[in-house]
């Protein structure tokens, strides 16, 4: 399985000008529906004079979430060239805003998806694209005297505790990438006393 996916590191922005028309790309890392509200909420209100808030996002990364919305421009010349973008750079938990300032004269169909799509395009040649992986979280319950080999184990496959508790009966929450948990959970299910739950 392919546990590794792109998105931005950062917010980013583009802009492409066709015969007076101006367009502004915001280009955001979001996480979830409610990030994309957020975001679109926020743009709204800063350039409430523009004509359109063409946008596109994917979330997950199966890419499995996605939406493209034209707000009002001719169907399909506003948020599926967005959208089309996103998927040539190959990017995902993604969110890209396209406000439209009408020039006066009409682009016409395939010259406003142009426009969106080159303004999208700016926006993410202005962007950080990182690599994440993606990853299973669990939570470990032990006793204390275990802590060593517990921080033993997990110094070995390299990874850093989260949420640490140490009392007598401690917690650890760990996030591992998915392709290495089945082989790490093992290793600590070995441990005596050691109960390992997904998050």
């Amino acid at each position: 399985m392919d546990d590794t996916y792109q998105t931005l590191a950062a917010p980013a922005e583009g802009i492409y000008k066709e015969k007076g028309s101006k367009f502004l790309a915001f280009a955001y890392p979001v996480r979830t529906v409610d990030d994309v509200k957020k975001h679109l909420e926020h743009l709204r209100k800063e350039y409430f004079d523009a004509r359109h808030h063409c946008y596109a996002y994917i979330l997950g990364p199966d890419k499995a979430t996605y939406r493209a919305n034209d707000d009002g421009e001719p169907s399909g010349t506003g948020g599926r060239p967005i959208h089309g973008q996103m998927l040539s750079f190959d990017i995902t938990d993604t969110l890209i805003v396209v406000v439209r300032y009408f020039g006066g004269i009409l682009l016409g169909a395939s010259g406003l998806a142009n426009a969106y799509k080159a303004a999208a395009h700016d926006a993410l040649q202005n962007a950080t694209i990182v690599q994440r992986t993606v990853n299973a979280d669990y939570r470990l319950c032990f006793e204390y005297p275990l802590m060593n080999n517990v921080m033993r184990i997990l110094k070995e496959q390299n990874i850093s505790p989260q949420n640490q508790q140490f009392e007598m009966d401690c917690k650890i929450d760990i996030s591992v990438r998915k392709s290495q948990a089945e082989r790490i959970v093992a290793a600590l299910s070995k441990l005596q006393g050691l109960t390992i739950s997904p998050l």
